[in-house]
């Protein structure tokens, strides 16, 4: 018998929170570095427009009422992470351009499908802003599965990912191809945000990508080292942040994000006191 369904909603709360605790900053500090992080903000919002995309159909005819939204929201991030790289070569001078425009039009057509749909509050709730009792047993299957992933392909392009992150002349005097290696990368964004949203929620899914790393970018001496204080201070927010989140019935993704700021400030606190002195 499968494992997983013999696990309590908290219990599949709390793995679904330590893997993706694990993984957001890893790509995180790879955005740090490449000076995009806000990439993950766009991707976000694309995510909601499948997931909004997904309700909308389920609201259409019994048909559509079997697609889960959450694999809506995936084949829309993936979507918008291949136009991402599209329009950052189109833009080749202007990269930056790319990231309001795919933030842009997320926003737009996720506000269009959520009239259209015409749910309730609670529908929405869970997605938006996270949720430690929404996470399914297929929800974790899927989580599980895209982390293991994730995980195979930084390991096997750890070294073309930190080429291009740190000098992309040498990269590509190296031989690494950098189209495809920016298409991996960005494949990879796009299936981390996607999983992440059962507990974070979109809306505050690229602040568990970005802030951990930010933190640990204050303390760290080496890349490796940013990564690992990143996935340190992401586990600490995470858990603390699952715990309160059911004790007082906040919202889950909410609680994470604070704690993560509360420690980022603690950080910088503690740095400035120890250079002060």
């Amino acid at each position: 018998m499968d494992v997983l369904s013999q696990l309590t909603f908290i219990e599949r709360g709390l793995v679904a929170g330590i893997v993706i605790g694990f993984i957001a900053p890893v790509l995180g500090a790879f955005l740090l570095v490449r000076r995009i992080s806000v990439i993950s903000e766009s991707i976000s919002h694309i995510t909601l427009t499948g997931i909004s995309a997904g309700v909308l159909l389920g609201t259409i005819g019994p048909m559509f009422q079997s697609i889960n939204p959450m694999y809506m929201g995936v084949v829309f991030a993936l979507l918008g992470a291949l136009i991402t790289e599209r329009l950052r070569d189109v833009y080749r001078h202007f990269q930056e351009l790319a990231i309001p425009i795919i933030l842009s039009t997320g926003i737009g057509l996720s506000a269009i499908f959520i009239s259209l749909a015409r749910t309730g509050y609670n529908e929405w709730y869970s997605y938006l802003f996270g949720s430690i009792v929404s996470v399914t047993v297929s929800d974790l299957h899927f989580i599980l599965l895209t982390a293991i992933i994730v995980i195979s392909m930084i390991a096997l392009f750890y070294k073309e990912f930190v080429s291009i992150s740190f000098d992309q002349e040498f990269a590509k005097v190296s031989g690494v191809s950098i189209r495809i290696a920016n298409f991996v990368f960005a494949l990879l964004i796009a299936l981390v945000i996607s999983i992440s949203m059962k507990v974070v929620g979109i809306l505050l899914v690229g602040a568990l990508v970005v802030i951990p790393v930010a933190t640990s970018i204050q303390i760290a001496k080496s890349f490796k080292q940013l990564i690992g204080y990143g996935i340190l201070f992401a586990q600490i927010a995470m858990l603390f942040g699952l715990y309160f989140s059911y004790q007082f019935a906040i919202a889950t993704g909410g609680m994470i994000v604070m704690l993560n700021l509360f420690l980022l400030g603690i950080v910088i606190a503690i740095k400035k006191v120890r250079g002060g002195l």
